[in-house]
């Protein structure tokens, strides 16, 4: 009624609407530096935007942006940088610049052909030329970074001694695994086009004397031994269902007795309240590539029929789930 009291707020459907303002801002706050430049010490909007060398008044709009956000707060006229925007975008930890690149120049103009994806299920035209290439996996690879970090902090490795990669795309799951637990070695089984990179890669980490690398793809592979740890990071996700339950049956072959078996990726779940970051992944990967993030419960039953007892789950934070299971 006209006049009557507001008892439904229309908040929520504005934030979400309005949510790719606040990321092309927290893209541009990554390019020009903004994060970098509070990292010594707090500014006002004049010092920051002579530190930055951008005009003052786009300065100002996304440092208040970020502020709204919680990345920066203001104190007493002067901007502070946040934790977060400390830990990740400074470049003092784990840099998420890259991150933020490839979902500003691949991603976001990519999901411009999301209408189409959602009235015929096909994924939209990738543009891979030139610099693109190196853009994405830089991308890809900076946030399975993050990833494997996050696993490591929620994840007990040290009981384990021989680790199985398996069909992963990154190394880093593992060798953060071999940080964690020194006794650890690790077999990978990756797709040929792989060995090289994940070869240095180990050995710039400096576990390349525990680590043996192997090239087969990874619906010809058949791993072998009596691993006690397996490991399978964002390979649901790019198989179907049938490859899917083909590659878990054949890491339980090579497990020994009560192996652990982590498969890390985004779910879709039966929650009262779905996750939105796996939800989310699933427009991402279907317009992307026409890859599916799959029911949780779909993939439970896979494991089940290939002899493992899923019995948890973990969240790692800004991360895929994993999906915790026991060799039976």
């Amino acid at each position: 009624m006209t006049g009557s009291a507001r008892t439904v707020s229309p908040d929520r459907i504005v934030d979400i609407a309005v949510g790719y303002m606040a990321s092309k801002q927290l893209f541009a706050a990554s390019r020009i530096g903004l994060f970098a430049a509070l990292a010594d010490a707090p500014l006002n909007a004049d010092e920051l935007a002579t530190r930055i060398g951008k005009p003052l008044t786009t300065v100002r709009m996304i440092a208040d942006t970020m502020v709204s956000l919680g990345l920066v707060t203001r104190v007493e006229g002067r901007y502070v940088l946040g934790a977060e925007a400390a830990e990740y975008l400074t470049g003092s930890g784990l840099d998420l610049t890259p991150y933020l690149t490839f979902l500003e120049s691949i991603s976001y103009p990519h999901w411009l052909q999301f209408g189409h994806t959602v009235d015929t299920g096909e994924p939209g035209k990738l543009d891979m030329d030139g610099d693109r290439w190196t853009t994405f996996l830089a991308g890809v690879m900076t946030y399975n970074e993050l990833h494997a970090r996050m696993l490591a902090q929620v994840f007990d490795f040290r009981p384990y001694e021989n680790l199985l990669d398996f069909g992963g795309l990154s190394s880093a799951f593992a060798t953060e695994a071999m940080h964690a637990n020194e006794k650890l070695r690790t077999t990978f089984l990756f797709d040929p086009r792989s060995v090289d990179a994940v070869t240095q890669a180990v050995t710039e980490a400096g576990v390349a004397d525990r680590s043996t690398v192997l090239g087969s793809p990874t619906t010809d592979a058949r791993p072998e031994g009596a691993f006690d740890l397996v490991m399978v990071n964002h390979v649901v996700h790019r198989f179907t269902a049938s490859e899917n339950a083909e590659i878990l049956l054949r890491a339980r072959a090579a497990a020994g007795p009560g192996a652990r078996l982590l498969v890390l990726d985004f779910f879709l779940d039966t929650d009262p309240v779905q996750r939105p970051l796996d939800a989310l992944h699933a427009g991402e990967y279907l317009v992307i590539d026409g890859t599916v993030v799959y029911l949780e419960t779909t993939v439970r039953a896979w494991l089940t029929d290939a002899g493992w007892r899923p019995f948890d789950r973990l969240t790692l934070p800004g991360s895929p789930r994993v999906l915790v299971a026991e060799a039976v």
